[in-house]
């Protein structure tokens, strides 16, 4: 029995050692990502309700390690439920908060660019500006409930081309064509997505 509990306190020394080690390396990134991440969480605190019934349009988040970087995206996910979407609830050339709820948030823990342009390691409102031929992605430094979108915080915007897609009914990000160092991120709801690429 003692040889058994002074191997088993090695052995849990050791772990916690390597955790010890692991965490120190980690220390820089993760210390990164809290402080960006401080002024969403602070937001959707803010905005939580004791008792609160199920959404409309469900919360949800994506997180996508490109190398060794986690990029993280919350959003809501508000359903087309039979409407016209694009060009209709949600107007050509109209700023849309891309999704529901709270402003969607994307972390980017190191700098990146996006579709070559560069932008700063931090945590960003996600906008859109939705059209026929052509999108305008934007990254804003305000977080809000609905779309109180205020121009001068933009930090951001690169125009792209959305593509046809198979239905989607509920809104939908996420991550496609990853590798070590870029991946695209793709919006996509009803029968319209809209990609566009970050790289390290």
């Amino acid at each position: 029995m003692k040889i058994f509990t002074s191997i088993f306190t090695i052995v849990l020394i050791s772990a916690l050692t390597f955790s010890c080690a692991q965490s120190q390396d980690n220390g820089d990134t993760e210390e990164m990502m809290e402080g960006e991440m401080s002024s969403a969480v602070q937001f959707s605190k803010a905005h939580q309700r004791d008792n609160e019934e199920a959404r409309t349009s469900p919360n949800a988040a994506v997180t996508q390690t490109i190398g060794t970087t986690p990029i993280t995206i919350t959003y809501g996910r508000p359903g087309v439920k039979g409407r016209t979407i694009f060009g209709d609830l949600e107007a050509y050339g109209e700023i849309w908060r891309t999704g529901a709820n709270e402003s969607t948030v994307i972390t980017f823990p190191k700098d990146v660019t996006i579709e070559g342009q560069s932008l700063k390691a931090g945590t960003y409102s996600l906008y859109t500006v939705p059209g026929e031929d052509s999108w305008t992605i934007v990254f804003n430094s305000n977080f809000s409930w609905g779309t109180q979108y205020d121009e001068n915080q933009d930090v951001l915007r690169v125009d792209v081309d959305p593509q046809t897609a198979p239905a989607m009914e509920q809104f939908m990000i996420y991550f496609q064509d990853v590798t070590d160092s870029s991946a695209e991120i793709v919006l996509h709801w009803n029968e319209t997505k809209v990609p566009f690429t970050v790289e390290l």
